[in-house]
């Protein structure tokens, strides 16, 4: 992680401790006032628009909770949650199906010492 990444990340951090919304200027005026020159806007900018919205309170709290958001999804919404577990199995086939496909070319009968 750069410098500028990690004076963002700070600055971040410290606007969220505060309960302050976390916006790209805040986060240049509180890098500027640490005589941190060398970070670029645009990181600022992609950090703030990637906090946009999100308590990173939380998102610090819940970081080892496991789960998952089929997790938090109510209970009536079994529909949903059967459809995003289906997923994770499609994809299981088209990796079987894709090593099938590798071992077949290999089986051409000749081999590399032949």
């Amino acid at each position: 992680m750069s410098n500028s990444e990690l004076a963002t990340s700070y600055a971040a951090l410290i606007l969220a401790d505060e309960d302050i919304d976390i916006t790209a200027d805040k986060l240049q005026t509180i890098i500027k006032a640490a005589k941190l020159d060398d970070v670029e806007p645009i990181w600022t900018t992609l950090f703030a628009k990637a906090l946009e919205g999100k308590n990173v309170k939380d998102m610090l709290l819940n970081v080892g909770s496991g789960g998952g958001a089929a997790a938090a999804a109510p209970s009536g919404a079994t529909g949903g949650a059967a459809a995003a577990g289906d997923a994770p199995a499609e994809e299981a086939k088209k990796e079987e199906k894709e090593e099938e496909k590798e071992e077949s070319d290999e089986d051409m009968g000749f081999g590399l010492f032949d």
